[in-house]
């Protein structure tokens, strides 16, 4: 049997508060931006079932084991790998499982931020009525105008980077608990707020059958990997969140079943957020597969056509923000909480410090937006010149590059190696006991998933999603 560990930062103050903020976590513009263009991208219905399959499959056996690591080490997800080598016995180079699920966090939040100051952005724009009355080309004028402004850009995402530094400074209890007992009941009055008002005002039915009718002819082997692809994602798995979070958990609190309703939860976001979303677009005779500008620039239009659509525009982005907050903090928590432990730092200083490298990054990603890319940076430092890169890395945005590399590599790997170790590398005797299951046949069921079904799930995404095989 394990020493029963503590943290120094504090735990949540109960389960539901742990649910919450795990929730929090999961649920961000992933759920709200995401999964609403990749549905309308493969066909609906069909790909909503498949995706189900897939946070059955993949998502909750793997979070159900970055949960019981981050309890079982009771520290940032470095400390926490460091100390289970040695309670296991295993080589210490599983301990870059704790480094790159912090980095991979890390680099997420650089420019993520840009995109959430872009939804900071929005809920001005829109609530002042900018989109009243616009063309299709006049809002994507509008739009193209603001992300080519790196002033602008930088303003906003300075503005969320604060947000989400003055919460996470404040610690467990007073910053992160609070915040996610504040944000997650909000984006779900919203949320329903938005929905009724689809049912009221939009082609609600042509929604609903949308998401909900099954057409197994639109499904292909591309739809069902990106399906299973974001299945993973959209749970914040790999990237020392949701293991961090796992780490302030109360002893007698279910894992199991806490991962259960979390993955519910998520789910029924993205679900109501398609509902919110597809009979407004299709009320308005908008194309429900417009792909990442749907949010951005397909909703704004539908917003500027609707009566009350500034007013309920203006609410979606304020949605859109919360969703985005939510996820921002427990993206930083990782790293500020290693610095804790390992510099001895304050929250504070560490908060300051990790959401000022942040931030610092997050420029590179807004000069993307310009079409600067990776050689200009480079010749920018050294005063050179040179012929514009035919293509490959230096062709490439930081923007792209953070993405391909956190979205397609970091993440899948890590995921991997998460439900690898829990299911070959700790002994069984130790995940009994940390996991603490009633049922026999449930902890059976999910020991064999995570040690050979989800494994192999998750080697598929990663081969995808680095062009080894299906792809569209």
């Amino acid at each position: 049997m394990a020493t029963q560990r503590t943290s120094i930062h504090g735990q949540w103050s109960s389960r539901l508060v742990f649910i919450l903020a795990a929730t929090g976590s999961a649920v961000g513009l992933g759920n709200i931006w995401k999964f609403p263009y990749i549905t309308g991208e493969h066909g609906g219905g069909a790909f909503v079932l498949v995706y189900l399959l897939c946070i059955a499959l993949v998502g909750i056996p793997i979070m159900i084991a970055e949960v019981m690591l981050g309890r079982r080490g009771r520290q940032s997800p470095i400390n926490t790998m460091r100390s289970l080598l040695a309670e296991e016995g295993a080589h210490r180079g599983w301990s870059l499982l704790g480094w790159s699920g912090m980095i991979a966090g890390f680099l997420i939040l650089s420019y993520y931020s840009v995109i959430a100051g872009w939804a900071l952005a929005y809920v001005f724009r829109t609530g002042s009525g900018l989109f009243v009355g616009a063309t299709a080309d006049g809002v994507s004028a509008i739009f193209g105008e603001f992300a080519g402004s790196p002033e602008r850009l930088l303003g906003w995402h300075t503005l969320f980077m604060l947000m989400t530094m003055i919460v996470v400074a404040r610690g467990v209890r007073s910053g992160l608990e609070q915040a996610v007992k504040f944000l997650m009941p909000a984006l779900l009055v919203i949320l329903l707020l938005l929905v009724g008002y689809a049912m009221a005002s939009g082609d609600f039915m042509h929604g609903v059958r949308f998401l909900f009718q099954p057409d197994f002819s639109r499904l292909d082997q591309g739809a069902i990997l990106v399906a299973m692809g974001h299945a993973f994602f959209t749970l914040s798995l790999g990237m020392g969140s949701i293991m961090v979070y796992g780490s302030y958990l109360p002893k007698e609190a279910s894992i199991a079943s806490s991962a259960v309703i979390i993955a519910l939860a998520d789910t029924a976001v993205a679900l109501l957020a398609g509902m919110a979303i597809f009979p407004i677009v299709f009320g308005n005779g908008l194309e429900a597969g417009a792909g990442p500008s749907l949010i951005f620039q397909t909703l704004p239009l539908a917003f500027g056509q609707m009566p009350w659509g500034s007013f309920i525009g203006g609410l979606f982005f304020v949605l859109l923000v919360f969703a985005a907050w939510s996820s921002a903090i427990s993206l930083i928590e990782p790293a500020v909480s290693w610095l804790v432990e390992n510099r001895g730092w304050s929250r504070v200083y560490a908060s300051t410090m990790t959401g000022a490298v942040t931030w610092a990054l997050g420029i590179a990603s807004i000069f993307s937006f310009s079409g600067v890319t990776l050689q200009d940076i480079i010749l920018s430092l050294v005063g050179g010149e040179g012929e514009p890169a035919a293509g490959g890395l230096l062709a490439m945005t930081v923007f792209d590059i953070l993405d391909y590399l956190t979205a397609n590599i970091m993440l899948p790997l890590g995921g991997l190696f998460i439900a690898l170790f829990a299911g070959h590398v700790m002994s069984r005797e130790s995940v009994r006991e940390e996991l603490a299951m009633r049922s026999p046949l449930m902890f059976r069921l999910w020991f064999g998933t995570v040690r050979t079904v989800t494994p192999v799930l998750v080697v598929l995404v990663f081969l995808s999603a680095i062009g080894v095989i299906g792809g569209e």
